[in-house]
């Protein structure tokens, strides 16, 4: 109550001004880092809070120093090996570069004369005279090497081999009946000479030891006698025999396609040989090629 005369008490005061709620609130504290002083420090700013209590952020972690940089990382270079002369294609055709080269080369000596006999055999020319003697150790040597090579086939349990059976290229039996012919007709048939027993014996220790390299044998022996041996052949028949053809120089089909076939499959499996693999086998074609000729040259001994 107010008294009649007498001040007015201080509550008259607070009647008269009136306060009112604030819309802030008080600012709260915020917690920051300063990467150059590695120290907190608060700073205030006003929320729409009214909670009163200060806010902390979380402390930022400082970046690490830059790491020194790193040498350039260089790629090996790859390098591819140069393909041999006619490996695109297969085998085969590598080892007829490798029979060109010899054929070629002034400085094969024997091998060279020996090797052109079989594959070239119109370069023996018209003064090239054969004998009958000399012919028929051709023929039973080369009936030996064709034995061999037969039977080291069919008996072999390698599946590489398997692909060459049968394939209408074989000359044991013709030979057979050939050398039976000269009998009948009184002619002495001679024991195997030096050239057919050593290759024979080559072939039998190549097969044991190396499947690739005893096929490049095999493909050069029907190939040398279908390109050359005719021809060979026929100039001696001519000669001796007053025209007869021998069972050994003739085929049942066409024997290009005959050979063809056998070159399509070696040239199959040559893909899954080796590049050693396939370097043993084109030496082994430079023998095969001497071998031959060395068979072939009995014909004018």
């Amino acid at each position: 109550m107010l008294s009649s005369g007498g001040a007015a008490p201080s509550s008259l005061w607070l009647l008269e001004t009136p306060r009112f709620p604030s819309t802030t609130s008080p600012p709260s504290p915020n917690l920051s880092f300063n990467p150059k002083n590695p120290r907190f420090s608060f700073s205030f700013s006003r929320s729409c809070s009214s909670s009163s209590s200060p806010s902390f952020s979380p402390p930022i972690k400082a970046a690490a120093p830059p790491s020194p940089s790193a040498p350039p990382v260089t790629k090996k270079r790859v390098r591819y090996r140069k393909l041999h002369p006619g490996e695109s294609e297969g085998i085969v055709e590598e080892m007829r570069f490798v029979a060109m080269r010899l054929r070629s080369t002034p400085t094969c000596g024997d091998e060279k004369t020996e090797g052109e006999g079989e594959l070239e055999p119109g370069g023996v020319g018209d003064t090239w005279q054969p004998s009958m003697e000399g012919f028929l150790k051709y023929l039973v040597d080369s009936k030996l090497v064709f034995d061999t090579v037969e039977r080291i086939v069919d008996e072999s349990t390698d599946v590489a081999y398997v692909y060459f059976r049968r394939t209408g290229l074989e000359r044991s039996a013709s030979l057979s009946k050939d050398l039976e012919w000269f009998r009948q007709q009184d002619l002495v048939i001679p024991e195997p000479s030096a050239p057919g027993i050593t290759y024979s014996s080559h072939l039998k220790e190549l097969a044991e030891r190396s499947a690739p390299s005893f096929l490049c044998h095999l493909y050069n022996i029907y190939f040398a006698h279908i390109s050359g041996g005719q021809e060979i052949g026929k100039k001696v028949c001519e000669k001796l025999l007053e025209g007869k053809e021998l069972e050994f120089y003739k085929w049942d089909g066409n024997v290009q396609e005959l050979l063809k076939d056998v070159r399509e499959n070696l040239n199959e499996l040559g893909r899954h040989w080796t590049r050693d693999e396939k370097n043993r086998c084109l030496r082994e074609a430079a023998k095969s090629f001497r071998f031959s000729g060395q068979i072939v040259r009995l014909i004018i001994l």
